[in-house]
């Protein structure tokens, strides 16, 4: 008989800039960001193939938003998923920022 799976886990990874959404300890995903002060620019979304359809990044992003929070910092979601995930959950609205062209102009400086 197999064992149940864990619980998929989220992690920040902040050597690699990136929260990680692990299912049984592999990684499945990942919501990428860079910090411009009291912004953390989230600009890129992805859930391995393997786990599609299983709501994986949906979670991932709702912890990534949540850990923003408690880091006391503010949200620009220049990443299309984020920013969708954003219309539906209005309980993130008091700490998102709009993504501007200077927003857009340093990201494109920070990632080369």
């Amino acid at each position: 008989m197999s064992q149940p799976s864990a619980a998929p886990t989220v992690e920040r990874n902040d050597v690699k800039h990136r929260y990680e959404i692990l299912v049984d300890g592999k990684r499945a995903g990942l919501t990428a960001y860079r910090d411009r002060g009291e912004q953390r620019v989230f600009f890129h979304t992805e859930v391995d193939e393997a786990f599609a359809g299983q709501g994986l990044a949906s979670r991932l992003v709702q912890e990534a938003l949540t850990d923003v929070r408690e880091s006391g910092k503010r949200i620009v979601p220049v990443c299309p998923y984020v920013a969708k995930f954003l219309n539906k959950h209005e309980e993130f609205a008091d700490i998102t920022d709009p993504v501007t062209p200077e927003v857009l102009r340093w990201l494109d400086t920070e990632l080369g």
